[in-house]
């Protein structure tokens, strides 16, 4: 195949009302090379400080998104990127009051057994 059109994303569920849609990786197409997902982080939402084993690239598309990385907080607008190295300490928060659309990109692809979240 030359090509793979993806139509039909791979919804992750979630308890926290973040939207995981994954149009490629592991769940979607079986690809344990890269994921590619588009996410929308709810306001006022956050997830466990983690250290991942895959580098991780977001691309912000609208809103803001904090990203606390070894200590150092950074907030990224619409329209900024920012890649982040695998095995660095990194908590991802939307503390603002309004929704952040994202797209986010990791290779190798997004592994729940290889995110290693810390316990909250």
């Amino acid at each position: 195949m030359k090509y793979q059109i993806q139509k039909s994303p791979f919804v992750v569920p979630t308890t926290d009302g973040k939207l995981i849609e994954e149009h490629h990786g592991r769940a979607a197409t079986n690809n344990s090379e890269i994921s590619i997902a588009h996410m929308i982080a709810p306001p006022h939402w956050s997830e466990p400080f983690q250290t991942p084993e895959f580098d991780e690239y977001t691309y912000i598309i609208s809103g803001k998104k904090q990203f606390t990385i070894e200590g150092e907080v950074i907030i990224l607008e619409a329209g900024q990127s920012i890649k982040i190295d695998k095995n660095v300490r990194v908590q991802y928060a939307n503390p603002f009051d309004e929704p952040c659309e994202y797209i986010a990109i990791c290779r190798p692809a997004f592994d729940f057994n290889k995110v290693n979240r810390e316990e909250l």
